[in-house]
C-alpha cells in the first residue's frame, strides 16, 4: 500500500524505474486489462516488471561508470 506523505523525493534510477511502471500501467490500461477496483494489483505488476527490466538491462550491459572502475 502506498504511504501518503506531503512530497515524494526519488533518486534518479528510482524515478526511471517510475516513468517505466507507469509506461507499462498505461498500456495495460489503454488494453482495457484494468477492471475497477484492481487498480492497485495492476500498478503493482508494473512496478515489478519496470524492476525485473531495470535489472535486466543492469546484467545485459557496461555503463561508462562502470568501465572506469
Amino acid at each position: 500500500m502506498v504511504e501518503k506523505k506531503g512530497y515524494i523525493s526519488l533518486q534518479p534510477s528510482e524515478g526511471m524505474v517510475f516513468q517505466s511502471a507507469a509506461n507499462i500501467y498505461a498500456a495495460y490500461i489503454i488494453a482495457g486489462r484494468v477492471d475497477e477496483g484492481e487498480e492497485t494489483a495492476w500498478m503493482e505488476k508494473s512496478i515489478r516488471q519496470a524492476i525485473r527490466m531495470a535489472k535486466a538491462t543492469d546484467l545485459s550491459l557496461v555503463s561508462d561508470d562502470e568501465l572506469d572502475a
